[in-house]
């Protein structure tokens, strides 16, 4: 029986958990005998060079989950109840002559799949010089603070609150925290009724695209721009209008009449980084009015500008209830979160609280009462303030390197946020570029998969900072330059 365990200290998990987890799983797997006891605590510690406490709790935590039951003076045995609740396996039958397998081709009506998507490598830890976008950077994160949420929101008071089927509302603690703490550092100001929760800032883009498009609407996107958006917007199927950005961003011109909604990233444009000055938010929104279109904001990063004041929302400064903000908290707090909210006027508001219904009723309560009150305790502001100044610090050498190296890079102002967006020289390909440096421990981004209008320029590509240490940031562009230098 002591082959079936083996415990590993370099795993995450407590040797304990590890025992407890191997124990259920011969029991499940069939490979403990129901009439024979388990070793004794003493006896199987010894066997696994253990402290013999962990093997008593081990045993402890199964006999309550009904695993084991106890037999005095005879030690733990298989409880007989949890292996009757196993289904029984049907015997394999021959297949029915004649029959054959569905033919997906012909089945599938839309195919995401095959949507061009921005990948990253699952490994990117290993690699020394990890430039890439949107990555978690677990020396920022306030862990114990994260823990202390998490532990008191799952407290038996806590658990009672948030356990019941709340169908399809959200936390009240969250959306109080999200309206008088969150939108009010840009200037918007919503009751509770005008907001919702979302998984990420992906699911609010994928309903608003469901309620407002479909086969006879434009959608205008920014060119470059973000991705997501562009593939949302195709499954509906909506018409996808380019929208050209220069230095200060979505360009403002009759390339946007005739759309019936515009996605834009003014804090921080996805992927170049510039940032709409507040004139030309007036004139996008005198723009929209005039030719009645609708405007998403897609305000990530917004907490990450350093280098000026913020430049209020588009939202805030809207009169006529045309924007629509979305905000995440993933630059923020953590990607694998997967929390964002959407805010809009009530109507909307309504009807994109039905169409999630559908999809998940909500996300996950614990999880929105554990952000909650990381939010509600000031320990959102406090992570805010140190990545702030982590990013700038790494904002700050990753310019210098880029002026040393590759001063002809014709980078964009960047006030913020977490990449550089990169011309290179002419002649390069990114795609061929980020395969070569990759086998040099480098990664970054190629920048062709944001542009939408053709030709489409292949010498661009985006290096993220969140993840990589200040220290190697220096060395590790001074690499990728040499290799583009060999290239070109």
């Amino acid at each position: 029986m002591f082959q079936l365990f083996h415990l590993s200290t370099e795993k995450s998990t407590s040797l304990q958990q590890q025992l407890r987890e191997q124990i259920a799983a011969a029991i499940l797997n069939g490979n403990i005998p129901q009439d024979s006891p388990l070793p004794s605590s003493r006896k199987l510690a010894k066997q696994l060079c253990i402290a013999r406490n962990t093997v008593v709790l081990a045993y402890e935590h199964l006999l309550d989950d009904g695993y084991l039951i106890a037999r005095e003076r005879s030690g733990y045995f298989v409880n007989p109840e949890i292996l009757s609740r196993q289904p029984e396996v049907p015997a394999k039958e021959n297949p029915l002559e004649g029959g054959h397998a569905p033919d997906w081709a012909r089945k599938l009506k839309i195919r995401p799949g095959s949507q061009q998507n921005i990948t990253k490598p699952k490994d990117w830890q290993k690699y020394p010089y990890p430039f890439i976008y949107g990555q978690f950077d677990p020396s920022l994160f306030p862990s114990n603070n994260w823990r202390e949420c998490c532990r008191d929101a799952v407290s038996v008071p806590a658990i009672r609150d948030w356990a019941s089927d709340r169908f399809d509302n959200d936390d009240p603690l969250l959306i109080e925290q999200i309206r008088t703490r969150l939108l009010p550092r840009r200037g918007v100001w919503a009751s509770a009724d005008q907001i919702l929760v979302t998984v990420g800032a992906q699911q609010a883009l994928y309903m608003l695209a469901r309620l407002l498009l479909d086969g006879d609407s434009t959608i205008g996107i920014e060119d470059p721009g973000y991705v997501d958006i562009r593939n949302i917007a195709t499954m509906n199927p909506a018409k996808v209008r380019p929208l050209p950005v220069d230095e200060q961003g979505l360009i403002v011109d009759e390339r946007l009449d005739g759309c019936d909604l515009v996605y834009s990233t003014p804090s921080h444009q996805c992927p170049t980084t510039v940032t709409m000055p507040l004139e030309r938010r007036y004139a996008l929104l005198d723009k929209a009015s005039e030719q009645d279109f609708l405007i998403i904001e897609d305000d990530y990063e917004s907490e990450s500008n350093f280098r000026t004041n913020p430049i209020p929302a588009l939202k805030s400064l809207d009169k006529n209830d045309r924007v629509l903000y979305v905000g995440s908290l993933s630059k923020t707090l953590a990607p694998g979160l997967r929390l964002g909210y959407l805010v809009g006027p009530a109507e909307l508001i309504r009807e994109a609280r039905a169409l999630r219904r559908l999809m998940l009723r909500h996300p996950a309560a614990n999880n929105q009462r554990s952000v909650a009150l990381f939010l509600e305790r000031g320990y959102h502001d406090a992570l805010i303030m140190n990545i702030a100044k982590a990013y700038e610090e790494r904002w700050q050498e990753m310019g210098a390197a880029l002026d040393e190296y590759l001063p002809s890079s014709s980078r964009q102002p960047s006030f913020g946020g977490s990449c550089y967006w990169v011309r290179g020289p002419e002649g390069l390909d990114s795609r061929i570029l980020r395969k070569e440096a990759a086998d040099r421990g480098i990664l970054i981004e190629p920048g062709d998969i944001h542009f939408l209008a053709e030709p489409v320029p292949l010498n661009y590509f985006r290096l993220g900072y969140s993840s990589i240490p200040a220290a190697r940031i220096r060395p590790g562009i001074k690499a990728l330059v040499e290799l583009i230098e060999d290239m070109v």
